[in-house]
């Protein structure tokens, strides 16, 4: 005999499966913990900073 299968049942637990595996996914490329987080801050104020200091003249003086 076939096996009877709530199809609500079934229906949901694919949409959970789904959702899991994109958010799986999303850990992956976006999860990044406060520590990195703050590091790369860091080093792209940095790189402003420098870039800014390199400048030979200030735009608003052009203007």
């Amino acid at each position: 005999m076939a096996k009877i299968v709530n199809l609500r049942r079934a229906r949901k637990a694919r949409d959970r499966a789904t959702a899991e595996a994109q958010a799986a996914q999303n850990r992956i490329e976006f999860g990044r913990t406060k520590a990195e987080r703050k590091l790369t801050e860091a080093e792209k104020t940095l790189a402003e900073r420098r870039l800014e200091g390199h400048r030979l003249t200030d735009d608003k003086d052009e203007a």
